[in-house]
């Protein structure tokens, strides 16, 4: 098969995993709010900051393989800023979770009607201050488990999912009730633009990408810079990145 057969067959698989799961991600996290609005809080705070846990958990298993499993825009953010991920692949990664996220929000909206509108991420017992902050803090902390676990992909492996489900669901079980605990511009971009409700957008943008920045330093100072090539850059990027050209490889 021609090269440039392989490497487009390549980005396809990449870039279907990556719509999909953040397609995913979006439908049980906003979902899940949605379903404790229309079931008049049958489905508790605590399961809604769950599930997106176990949703994650679940799609790294799944589908880390072909894409890496980023599902979140400040996560293909940090892995280029660690040298692990090319930059010029991350317009084709943002586009693909941008656009999942929003299918998924469009999808919610037609089932449930108004009742989507819930699975906006905005403040709800904080200031718009303090939940950029928190955003910011939350961030860090998953940012920084995700590249850690990528900079330990040799010992850790398929377990990493474990740690980034968990750390997902623990900064829900804090945060979800104050803010939402999105941790994700594109979880929060979704349901925001099909709901037309665009004011508090930005929190969840800032939030997360300071986050990144910061968790990106600390690993850098704590694991040192990444290796040129190997296990992290396999966590990076998914299995194919192994079968990429060589100026791909290189962009890194």
């Amino acid at each position: 098969m021609p090269a440039g057969t392989a490497d487009a067959g390549a980005w396809v698989r990449r870039l279907t995993a990556e719509g999909l799961g953040t397609l995913a991600l979006v439908f049980v996290a906003a979902g899940a709010d949605a379903a404790a609005e229309l079931s008049h809080g049958e489905v508790s705070a605590a399961a809604r900051a769950v599930a997106p846990g176990l949703l994650v958990m679940a799609m790294i298993y799944a589908l880390g393989d072909a894409s890496g499993a980023h599902f979140n825009p400040v996560v293909s953010l940090a892995f280029a800023m660690k040298r692990l991920f090319p930059w010029p692949w991350l317009i084709p990664y943002w586009a693909a979770q941008f656009g999942g996220a929003l299918l998924g929000s469009l999808a919610l909206r037609a089932m449930f009607g108004e009742a989507a509108a819930t699975g906006v991420s905005r403040p709800l017992l904080v200031s718009s201050e303090a939940a950029v902050i928190i955003e910011a803090i939350l961030t860090a902390i998953l940012v920084t488990v995700i590249l850690g676990t990528a900079d330990r992909h040799r010992l850790i492996g398929p377990n990493a999912a474990l740690a980034v489900g968990a750390t997902i669901a623990l900064c829900g079980l804090v945060a979800l009730p104050l803010e939402g605990a999105s941790m994700n511009p594109a979880r929060s971009f979704g349901p925001a633009v099909a709901g037309g409700s665009l004011g508090d957008l930005w929190i969840y943008v800032v939030g997360p990408l300071v986050g990144a920045v910061v968790a990106t330093a600390v690993t850098t100072i704590v694991h040192g810079a990444a290796e040129p090539d190997g296990a992290p850059r396999e966590a990076a990027q998914g299995e194919h990145a192994a079968g990429t050209g060589e100026g791909e490889r290189d962009a890194g």
